[in-house]
């Protein structure tokens, strides 16, 4: 059996109180914290009938690792994965089928992050991967950043909601996406290809690289296509949260539109 983790962060451990309270063994928070929204979760906390442990600042910077817990801690039994990433493909697949194949909302959004090691910058792809209606993100066990506190309090919430699948081979992943039809498309300033001009209203992964490194050679061949980001200014390149926005929501423009046509 797992060992208990800890959540911290208003988000974090209010959207688990919000979609398995069960999970929730005790919650830790600031006692002399008492602004309005210290009182609206404590009574989410109480209405979900878990165990509320006053501590002071300190405690709660011990127990969450950090001094950014904003008074507010929770041990938690770890989630179980709903799907392992075949399943929940085969789900997508058989929905795309009932529905019909214009139904480009439901075609498969996929992020893939190769080497993203930093775990601010995972929990912020996550969070806008969550925004964008991301069916998963995808990484590489090694190279790459798990699911931590710190993940867990950056995303607000959305490593609670987004799968996270950590992948032995990403390119041979890669190529098994492929094999289903979904096109793979990375993010590299040499593309000749903008953003503006791909097409992404049919299955898409998008894989985006590590600022600075960007994606590893052998992902880059794997890619069926390449694309940059225009960049009017100065600034050579964004970070990969900030791409991972601009990418994922230039998909969900054209899928609404396609969806409503």
């Amino acid at each position: 059996m797992s060992s208990p983790k800890v959540l911290f962060g208003f988000h974090a451990v209010s959207v688990r109180l919000k979609t398995a309270p069960q999970s929730v063994i005790e919650v830790y928070f600031e006692a002399s914290r008492r602004d309005a929204r210290m009182r609206q979760f404590l009574e989410r906390a109480r209405e979900a009938g878990v165990r509320l442990i006053e501590a002071d600042s300190m405690r709660l910077a011990k127990l969450a690792g950090s001094h950014g817990h904003q008074g507010v801690a929770a041990r938690v039994e770890p989630l179980a994965q709903k799907h392992s990433l075949d399943d929940l493909l085969d789900e997508l697949q058989a929905q795309t089928q009932s529905q019909g194949k214009n139904q480009a909302q439901i075609q498969p959004l996929l992020l893939v992050l190769d080497g993203v090691t930093d775990p601010h910058n995972l929990g912020a792809c996550l969070r806008v991967a969550d925004g964008a209606g991301v069916h998963a993100v995808i990484a590489p066990k090694d190279h790459a950043a798990g699911i931590n506190a710190t993940v867990a309090k950056v995303a607000s919430g959305a490593s609670e909601t987004v799968p996270y699948f950590m992948v032995t081979n990403l390119a041979r992943t890669l190529r098994e996406l492929q094999a289903r039809g979904i096109w793979v498309i990375g993010t590299s300033g040499a593309a000749p290809q903008s953003l503006y001009q791909m097409d992404f209203t049919g299955p898409i992964a998008l894989v985006l690289g590590a600022e600075g490194d960007g994606m590893r050679q052998l992902t880059r061949k794997t890619c069926d296509a390449l694309m940059h980001i225009p960049m009017q200014g100065a600034v050579e390149s964004l970070n990969v949260s900030v791409a991972s926005a601009v990418c994922l929501y230039e998909a969900v423009r054209q899928r609404l539109g396609s969806f409503n046509k």
